[in-house]
């Protein structure tokens, strides 16, 4: 298992991971977000995601993005080979990608909504707690990224105080890599 921050060699997987992305809300029955292959190639161009490979073959992707002036990141887009599921592929990927946004944004909340079990899982070991929607980001642009969801009407409905998801957040500010982040800063100062 090879993992590392994606860049912009790797746009040539986006089309794959947009279609594992439908594959699995299919397979799942789940509201999953569509994600367009332009949006995670800029995420890939930002360094903004983590790619893993197996064998040589892409096996995962997770991306962040920011809101409210990096106040919030967001740890979304989680997603693996379904033939290399329950190897802890997921769980790797997650790790990796959490350490990417605290080194890059030490002071930023980390957030995600989730329906699935094993991320609610992998988020707890790291240190997220649920909590109620209103808690999360309310940028708009984040919530527009719902829309695409087959459970969109139920968010709406409910004034985008609830869904079918479960909102997690990491708020513990004072961690080893906001402590890694003022060591930096001291070095380069």
């Amino acid at each position: 298992m090879f993992l590392r921050v994606a860049e912009a060699a790797d746009a040539q997987y986006a089309d794959t991971l947009c279609q594992w992305y439908a594959e699995s809300a299919r397979q799942r029955g789940v509201g999953i977000a569509k994600r367009d292959p332009n949006y995670l190639i800029k995420k890939m161009e930002k360094g903004d995601s983590i790619i893993a490979f197996l064998d040589g073959a892409l096996a995962g992707f997770c991306y962040i993005e920011t809101f409210e002036d990096a106040k919030f990141v967001v740890n979304s887009g989680l997603i693996v080979n379904t033939e290399l599921r329950q190897e802890g592929l997921g769980r790797a990927i997650k790790e990796r990608v959490f350490g990417l946004s605290r080194t890059k944004y030490p002071a930023a909340k980390i957030f995600g909504i989730t329906t699935s079990a094993a991320v609610m899982k992998i988020n707890s070991e790291l240190g997220y707690r649920p909590v109620t929607f209103p808690e999360l980001t309310q940028s708009e642009d984040f919530w527009k990224g719902c829309a695409s969801c087959k459970n969109y009407p139920i968010l709406q409905e409910n004034e985008r105080k609830m869904c079918l998801c479960t909102g997690m957040v990491y708020d513990k500010l004072q961690d080893r890599f906001s402590q890694q982040s003022i060591e930096i800063l001291r070095q380069e100062g």
